[in-house]
């Protein structure tokens, strides 16, 4: 935030008395040396902006005033004000009022809303005297909710605590003469700490005339071995009475004749018939530590078939059609079938309520009511806005889909990941407790998001709901316009988000925020204007497909072209590396009404979080620095913009680099510079008048960055920038930049531990480097390389993923079925050296000798002399030194690395720009630094 408000000490633009003023803030601050020059002081800024981003300075005084000094001497008595239309959860607003400007906030989905609501207005205007209030009340509604569902949660004869009870769905074996009843089961494992494993045994009844049944008892395992595994695995049930295996199609069909299956069938005296079958019990013992596990009882289930009861009586008390409130239990309609990150449906779970037990929804029903009533008093609104967010995470740990954790021993809330897939067993709760994520425990989380606010912030700001296309802002009324948008169908937040508002609207009915603004008939979050590439959903009649998502935010760009000062500064966030995605916003941003200066990849992400985990996202966001586009800003000339491109790519690529920028983030990171040429123009057009379009633009952008990225890794001899065709072959070329673009900063992925597709798991972890198709597309075209040609030799390609082979799959390929040993064994008996140029010649040479190896045997036929399987490479002589090292054939390496030095620089050039390319710790890593240490000097 701060590098968009404070101007640079050396530019000739910088407000006057500003560096006097900062070098005096400066002098006060740790680590930070201004000096007397404008370069000395521009340093101290950039360390001070470093340390100020610090989540250990976030609430400490003396950088937060020494920022709000530095944003005042920049801009005056007037506090900028920053604008982010896709405010989400509030983080770039936060940082506003953090740093003292004036913030304004908006987004399209009633939850954000809520959340900025609270964060940007009601906690800096009532200060950490709210978290206290929230905890008085919310102690006042846990007891309250506590005495009103003991019933439904008793405690055990002897005084043990029940709490967490383990459910599965359970389904009906279809073998002839079977008919028993599986529990859907992941794991029979409950608890898996050291010294301490607890786990199910199953024992299957038989009975004459009636279904076989499944015994379950609680045991102490020896050995893993003694577990049974799971009995259902991507929706296919196997019996454990017969051995059959249900299909998918089967499974989904009973559960969908059961809403889902979370809740058991009862009859009148509260035995269990059939649907969800407790598994096991987790209770405590009041004065000791540790938990225990029971099997279930008659009593547990009559326990819940008084919850039952209790809901059925509530819901007939409401009367539909009502218009003061909603139905007690969320009966809105999940999205429709095909919904991305949705999968529940097929399994009969049609709305909202369907995914939570009975006797979750009437605790959640109860605790709506405490909160309706502190929303209803004036005095209370902020309070019970809070307990409401607090329900919010409640409910995310406390579903039908939350998950038991063995390992844990505690609960894996619904949202692992944005989306709600199906959970086959899951664990329920009482919330009351303070065991696992209830009432006391969200309360707690949120009391100390209310203290750390209120400590960082001396002012609130404002937020409304509105669509990012459609600002409520007047012309000209922002200084700096910063905004994190979202990436065509990554996530579905409207849909996602409902799962919270149908609670929401319950607690706070009428809230002005809970609402669609745009269509009063939808009970649900706003869909048709939501900025989102989703084939499912329609808007006017269009479908909401990938041009509806580009128009989209081109229309959010030019509004926000529209509120912002002709002398501010824009800034877009932008992790990930669709490169398809980055045309698009680049495109939009042009067409807008901007011009890109600069790009800077920033550390701002987790590597934990959900999207960096089995994704294509980048490892640091890439910020886009832009400024309004004059009105009478010329037309450039196509020849001019492609002469200065390499030269702006080679600098900024220098400087990146500098600072420990690596691989895709840097690539992407250039674009910014090289936008800046082309965006300076109102349009861009060739000799002949043609008009360039900005794909085209980029496509000499992904050439000049591959160009250059090569030039610094083999040597600029290696690369013909006439002709388009390097020195070396194309799967030279190809492997340094894939090691090139893999590469990030800090913590290189290693050779063995590949990042599976996008949005998918892999059984276990596949060998070899992986990045998205569509980027190595990108810098493998314009440098002529055919991925095709040379997938099944260095590279793999599978799911929209390519793969750098490791070395060790080579093998057969390189020396055939007589295997390494025997071409080592040739080599080593060869001092001369000319069986060795026989067996691994140049790829324009005639083979002197054709030994009966696989790949070998065709180089003998010209018809396949242009195919790159027919002749070794540089790249396969390089790959075979490696095997030697690997297999220990240390005399053929000697003498093969020896030829090699003979034939030419090319090969110890290669090998050495793969020992800087390959990530540390990597088995190729180790394997090419020995070999080059066994070359001679």
């Amino acid at each position: 935030m701060l590098g968009l408000l404070l101007p640079d000490p050396s530019d000739r633009m910088c407000p006057p008395g500003f560096n006097h003023a900062a070098r005096e803030l400066l002098l006060k601050m740790p680590g930070c040396d201004p000096g007397t020059s404008d370069e000395s002081l521009k340093r101290a800024l950039l360390r001070f902006i470093g340390d100020f981003a610090d989540h250990r300075f976030a609430a400490d005084h003396t950088y937060l005033d020494a920022g709000r000094a530095l944003v005042a001497a920049a801009h005056g008595e007037n506090a900028p004000v920053v604008v982010d239309p896709f405010a989400g959860g509030g983080s770039i607003p936060l940082e506003a009022l953090r740093a003292g400007c004036e913030a304004f906030a908006s987004d399209l989905n009633p939850v954000a809303c809520l959340i900025l609501k609270v964060m940007l207005e009601d906690i800096p205007r009532h200060g950490p005297g709210l978290a206290n209030k929230l905890t008085e009340a919310a102690d006042e509604v846990r007891e309250a909710l506590k005495n009103e569902l003991d019933n439904y949660h008793p405690e055990d004869q002897g005084g043990a605590v029940p709490i967490a009870y383990l459910w599965a769905r359970t389904v009906r074996c279809d073998a002839p003469d079977c008919g028993a009843e599986i529990p859907l089961l992941r794991s029979f494992w409950l608890c898996r700490k050291r010294g301490r494993w607890k786990a199910l045994r199953h024992r299957v009844l038989s009975y004459e005339g009636g279904p076989s049944v499944v015994e379950l008892d609680i045991f102490e395992p020896a050995s893993t071995t003694d577990v049974h595994g799971g009995t259902v695995v991507r929706a296919k049930a196997t019996c454990l009475c017969c051995g059959a295996v249900l299909p998918p199609e089967r499974v989904r069909s009973q559960l969908a004749g059961q809403r889902g299956g979370a809740d058991p069938t009862l009859n009148e005296n509260g035995q269990r018939t059939g649907g969800a079958r407790m598994m096991a019990v987790v209770t405590t013992q009041p004065g000791s530590r540790g938990r225990t596990y029971r099997t279930p009882t008659e009593d547990d289930y009559s326990a819940f078939a008084r919850a039952q009861k209790r809901l059925e009586m509530l819901v007939e008390a409401w009367e539909p059609g009502s218009d003061s409130e909603p139905c007690p239990v969320p009966d809105e309609p999940l999205p429709p079938v095909g919904t991305l990150g949705f999968r529940v449906q097929r399994y009969g779970m049609l709305q909202w309520r369907d995914l939570f037990t009975a006797r979750q929804k009437l605790a959640y029903v109860l605790l709506c009511m405490h909160i309706r009533r502190l929303w209803q008093e004036h005095d209370t609104k902020p309070v019970a806005q809070l307990l409401a967010l607090a329900m919010g995470k409640v409910v995310d740990f406390n579903c039908s889909l939350s998950r038991w954790r063995p390992s844990n021993e505690d609960i894996g809330d619904l949202f692992a990941r944005q989306a709600i897939p199906i959970s086959w067993d899951f664990v329920e709760t009482d919330v009351t407790q303070g065991n696992y994520v209830g009432i006391e425990r969200a309360v707690g989380h949120v009391c100390q998001v209310v203290a750390n606010i209120a400590r960082g912030v001396s002012l609130s700001g404002t937020s409304q709901l509105a669509d990012a296309s459609v600002s409520p802002l007047a012309d000209a009324s922002a200084d700096v316009w910063f905004t994190d948008p979202p990436y065509y169908d990554a996530i579905p937040y409207s849909d996602l988000s409902d799962f919270f508002l149908v609670w929401l609207k319950r607690s706070l009915p009428g809230h002005p925020l809970l609402r669609d603004p745009f269509d009063p008939t939808n009970l649900l979050s706003p869909k048709e204007r939501e900025a989102v590439q989703d084939e499912t959903k329609t808007f006017h009649g269009r479908v909401k497909d990938r041009t509806f998502f580009e128009d989209a935010m081109g229309d959010a760009f030019a509004e926000g072209r529209r509120v912002l000062k002709d002398d501010g500064i824009a800034s877009v966030v932008f992790a990930h590396k669709r490169t398809d995605g980055w045309e698009a916003l680049l495109t939009g941003l042009i067409r807008g009404g901007w011009t890109v200066t600069g790009s800077w990849p920033i550390a701002t992400e987790s590597t934990t979080r959900l999207r960096a985990r089995e994704s294509a996202a980048l490892a640091t966001s890439v910020h886009l620095v832009c400024r309004p586009r004059s009105d009478d800003a010329d037309v450039g000339d196509w020849a001019r913009v492609l002469e200065e491109l390499p030269r702006r790519v080679a600098e900024w690529m220098e400087r990146l680099q500098g600072e420990g920028i690596r691989g895709a983030d840097l690539v992407f990171a250039c674009i910014g510079p090289a936008l800046e040429i082309f965006s300076r123009y109102r349009t861009v057009e060739t000799a002949e008048g043609a008009k360039v379009e900005l794909p085209a633009y980029l496509e000499r952008v992904w050439e000049v960055v591959g160009r250059t990225a090569l030039a610094q890794v083999l040597g600029r001899e290696a690369v013909e920038a006439s002709s388009g065709v390097g020195e070396l072959e194309a799967d030279s070329r190809l492997t340094a930049l894939f090691l090139w673009t893999h590469q990030v900063s800090d913590t290189p992925k290693e050779v063995g531990q590949s990042k599976p597709e996008e949005g998918r798991r892999e059984s276990g972890p596949a060998r070899g480097l992986s990045l998205p198709f569509d980027v190595v597309r990108r810098f493998a075209q314009p440098m002529g390389i055919d991925l095709d040609r040379w997938t099944g030799h260095i590279i793999s390609q599978a799911k929209g993923v390519v793969r750098l082979r490791p070395v060790v799959e080579r093998r057969k390929e390189l020396f055939g079925e007589t295997g390494m040993g025997t071409v080592a064994s040739a080599v080593e008996n060869d001092p001369l050296g000319g069986l060795q140029q026989s067996l691994f010649p140049d790829a324009d040479a005639q083979p002197v000798l054709v030994p009966r190896r696989g790949r070998a045997l065709v180089r003998d036929r010209p018809e396949l002399r242009g195919d790159p399987a027919a002749n070794y490479t540089v790249l396969d002589r390089v790959h075979a030194a490696m095997l030697f090292q690997l297999g220990g054939h240390t005399t053929a390496l000697r003498a093969m690395i020896k030829t090699e030095q003979e034939r030419g620089p090319d090969f110890m050039r290669l090998a050495n720009a793969l020992s800087a390319l390959y990530p540390g710790g990597s088995q190729e890593k180790r394997l090419i630094d020995a070999m080059l240490l066994a070359a001679p000097k």
